[in-house]
């Protein structure tokens, strides 16, 4: 089974609340989740004007075909109230699929690993807490390396989930 990480964010509603039922949602017999980063309070990054968000990153194995995690994924945002109306914008939960295993792949529906991650101190700094020495397959970059390089924005550690 292939290592996967995943970032997960919320900022509507009971914030950890949702990053618990999405955790609960995404174990299963075909994903196992191994390990949970500390979770981060992030300030909006592209869409300014709405709540800061709680963040934090999963590894896991799973047995699912990326296009099978996708589906998973949309399932799961869907049935904790996620509504696509601005890009970008408010959203109960948010999960994406930062790496799976050493793959690359370009889709109009997948992009992994994910094209943003390098500017994205909200999902570095968690990510970095569970693997800061994980390799990305294109840019051979660390994810350390990626933190120290990432613009600067308000990321503060905050605990484990309650």
């Amino acid at each position: 089974m292939p290592d996967i990480y995943l970032s997960l964010g919320s900022n509507l509603g009971d914030r950890e609340a949702h990053l618990r039922a999405a955790l609960g949602r995404l174990a299963a017999p075909d994903l196992r989740v191994m390990r949970i980063s500390p979770v981060y309070e992030t300030e909006p990054v592209d869409f300014n004007d709405q709540d800061w968000f709680l963040n934090l990153a999963v590894e896991a194995e799973t047995t699912l075909e990326p296009d099978e995690l996708l589906a998973r994924i949309a399932q799961i945002e869907g049935d904790l109230g996620r509504v696509r109306t601005v890009p970008k914008g408010p959203r109960t939960i948010d999960i994406d699929i930062l790496f799976y295993g050493d793959e690359v792949i370009r889709s109009a529906a997948l992009e992994i690993p994910h094209p943003r991650l390098s500017e994205r101190r909200f999902v570095l700094a968690p990510l970095a807490d569970l693997a800061p020495d994980l390799r990305h397959p294109v840019t051979g970059r660390r994810v350390r390396e990626m933190l120290e390089g990432a613009p600067a924005a308000v990321v503060r550690r905050i605990g484990e989930l309650g």
